[in-house]
């Protein structure tokens, strides 16, 4: 196992992964070094818009009233199973949008 610590400059684990063990002593398998070079993701890709979190919301707070107004009873046709699957399918589109938000 690697140290956890450097007493050196330098690297602290070896580089490529020929000659290694693929499994602990333990056991338990060890990821293997990757063997090419990736490169960073450019800055346009990794943030999002600054209008991106108020949909998000927007998603949320238009899936909760739904749900809110078709249990009072205040839109039309009185309460229906479809409003309740309409606003779970936008709570559900907020939580899609929150996990590609960077």
């Amino acid at each position: 196992m690697p140290r956890k610590t450097k007493d050196a400059p330098g690297r602290v684990t070896p580089r490529g992964g020929s000659g290694k063990r693929v499994t602990a002593p333990s056991g338990r398998a060890q990821p293997a070094a990757p063997g090419r070079y990736t490169a960073p993701i450019p800055r346009e890709v990794r943030h999002s818009p600054r209008w991106f979190p108020w949909v998000i919301l927007a998603f949320f707070a238009l899936g909760v009233l739904c749900i809110m107004l078709n249990y009072l009873g205040l839109l039309p046709g009185g309460a229906n199973n479809v409003y309740l699957f309409v606003g779970l399918g936008f709570i559900v589109a907020g939580f899609i949008g929150s996990t590609r938000w960077h």
